[in-house]
């Protein structure tokens, strides 16, 4: 064996014992680990138990599905705290995650983050609460809406509790915070249903959807208004507000109550009598929605640019 031959294999011995050593492989068979996309989920009031069912049913599908994605889960304090809640966007800006799955507290005030993140390149889907069409246009963003139709689903709602009026009797709506797209959609459901009956709408305040506020809110109209046949809240904690706000004006059985959303909470009521009706808009079905709408963005290698749409998730009557 000459020389050269001779030096070859002990090259090639020498090699084969570093792999051996290292657990080494050349490069080109090397697999590249996939890369786990991070999900982040920021919702409105974690107060609100709406949102916390959210939250539950994200995580659950997390972690039946772990080796596909990572999440993030966070919320506000209280339902008006949009500054917080651009606070979060900010941080999972500067986290990297790979898309942002949001529940806006406004529905106009969180485009300029909205456009933030997409310019990091974060994949962004909005959920609950739709974002204003006129600001995403004047920002050229394409964001896709996960989410039921809150006027179809109020109109429901309103409709069930028409029922049981006659025309000119008086009504209040307690909406939620005025600035976002589904309380003034709600508030439009409601409106329809009334008008359908000619019932007489008095008062149309916001409760910014929290029990206190409303019940605060219910309280004001039932005192201003002695007549008052109906209270239809935007959601069902506000609902729970003004079940408190006729139980103190000693009208119980008298002043019908309607609400929006079907949290546990309000479910005795329903039993009961106190609460008439509400609506599911299953908060879980919604982040579970918005999440694979990203995943899939993802996985396809989509610009935002590239996506829009709606997808419209189930909304139905709760009664009794």
């Amino acid at each position: 064996m000459n020389s050269r031959i001779r030096r070859r294999i002990l090259l090639a011995a020498s090699a084969l014992a570093t792999t051996a050593v290292t657990g080494a492989l050349p490069l080109a068979a090397r697999a590249q680990a996939p890369h786990k996309p991070k999900v982040a989920l920021v919702m409105k009031s974690l107060a609100n138990e709406f949102f916390l069912t959210m939250e539950t049913g994200a995580k659950d599908y997390q972690k039946h599905n772990a080796d596909q994605f990572d999440l993030i889960t966070n919320g506000i304090k209280n339902e008006t705290d949009t500054a917080a809640q651009i606070q979060i966007v900010e941080q999972m800006i500067v986290s990297k995650v790979d898309a942002i799955v949001l529940a806006p507290a406004d529905s106009k005030a969180l485009v300029p983050v909205v456009k933030k993140a997409v310019d990091a390149g974060i994949i962004v889907v909005n959920i609950d609460n739709k974002l204003d069409a006129d600001v995403l246009k004047s920002k050229d963003l394409n964001v896709p809406f996960v989410g039921p139709d809150n006027r179809k689903g109020a109109r429901l709602v309103g409709d069930y509790l028409a029922k049981r009026l006659k025309s000119g009797d008086q009504v209040g709506i307690v909406e939620g915070v005025s600035t976002t797209t589904n309380a003034q959609q709600r508030t439009a459901g409601f409106k329809d249903a009334m008008d359908a009956v000619s019932a007489k709408i008095v008062s149309t305040q916001s409760g910014e959807w929290e029990i206190d506020k409303g019940n605060a809110v219910a309280s004001a109209m039932l005192n201003e208004y002695p007549d008052i046949k109906a209270l239809l809240c935007g959601n069902d904690n506000m609902a729970i507000g003004a079940v408190s706000a006729v139980r103190a004006a000693g009208k119980q059985g008298k002043v019908y109550v309607v609400g929006y959303d079907n949290i546990g909470a309000i479910k005795p009521m329903l039993k009961d009598g106190r609460v008439l009706a509400t609506a599911d808009q299953f908060a879980a079905k919604q982040a579970v929605f918005g999440i694979d709408t990203a995943l899939k963005a993802l996985k396809e290698h989509k610009k935002q640019s590239e996506l829009s749409g709606i997808v419209e998730t189930p909304v139905v009557l709760v009664t009794k």
